[in-house]
């Protein structure tokens, strides 16, 4: 039984917690407002911009995992989030005298600036030109370089219960494929997201950066029409990009590669879209925020 942290517990966090405290830990979940943390989860009201409410953390914690969102899409809430909020909760647990054994950050592959397909690993170049990847580079090399054994991993597209948005846009015919080359995604749902954090905590001396994918990088189009052709509607239209048609997502064009995640021994329990979307085409209602 480990005394465990999560830092910024949203989405993500809130459901590590609940598996978390099923194999009997003691779980921390930290945000502004706790209210509405699962049963069992010991709530702590703090702000990760003011590092003045992280005066009075949890004593002997033995796992930080830093899983915190910005509330906005801009430079400002990036780097308040990532980069500010980081740094306060670091420096909270040290100068508490505490040795966490290990501080999981959860980023984005949105660090990789690759646009043209390239496959892309842990060691592939990053060079973001967005502020978001470059705010998120700078929150992994505090990370990676701080006072504690930290490991890192580069998130896909995260989906799951609750964030069905591309669903409900395929119903409605909203969704647009955009036409010319190839433009493939990423993703991973919330269950594998959870599991490869529970999975990596286990380990003593697991490596400090992972990509967090699936199997499989999917073409848009490919993920549309197969979308389309389960919920019995049209398939989306295409339309050239650029100005007066669908715009070429801010996430780059590359292709992630899980192979060290895998090879570390973590079994995926949706290996691709199909299956991630499929478990949830099965549930209704089919309504939740867009990604």
């Amino acid at each position: 039984m480990a005394r465990i942290l999560i830092a910024g517990c949203g989405y993500i966090g809130t459901a590590l917690a609940e598996c978390l405290l099923a194999e009997g830990h003691v779980v921390w979940g930290l945000r502004r407002h706790p209210e509405g943390l699962p049963p069992g989860v010991r709530p702590l009201a703090a702000d990760l911009t003011d590092p003045g409410t992280l005066r009075n953390l949890p004593s002997g914690l033995e796992f930080v995992f830093y899983t915190a969102a910005p509330d906005r899409l801009d430079d400002a809430a990036y780097r308040s989030i990532y980069v500010d909020g980081l740094l306060h909760v670091l420096d909270a647990l040290q100068h508490q005298g505490q040795r966490p054994r290990r501080v999981f950050f959860t980023s984005s592959t949105v660090v990789y600036a690759q646009a043209n397909g390239e496959w892309v690993d842990e060691a592939s170049a990053t060079e973001p030109t967005h502020f978001s990847g470059m705010h998120m580079l700078e929150a992994e090399d505090l990370a990676r370089s701080g006072p504690f054994p930290a490991t890192v991993i580069r998130l896909g597209g995260i989906y799951g219960p609750g964030r069905v948005g591309l669903i409900d846009r395929v119903r409605r015919g909203e969704a647009v494929c955009a036409d010319g080359p190839p433009l493939f995604t990423n993703r991973i749902h919330r269950d594998d997201c959870v599991g490869a954090l529970q999975h990596l905590m286990s380990f003593p001396q697991p490596e400090d950066l992972y990509l967090g994918v699936d199997h499989e990088p999917a073409e848009e189009r490919v993920v549309l029409r197969w979308l389309a052709g389960r919920l019995g509607v049209p398939p989306p239209r295409v339309e050239k990009p650029g100005l007066g048609g669908v715009q070429r997502r801010r996430a780059g064009n590359k292709r992630c590669r899980n192979a060290r995640l895998v090879a570390s021994g973590y079994i995926f329990r949706y290996p691709t879209f199909r299956d991630g979307y499929g478990a949830l085409l099965e549930g209704t209602p089919l309504r939740g925020d867009a990604h």
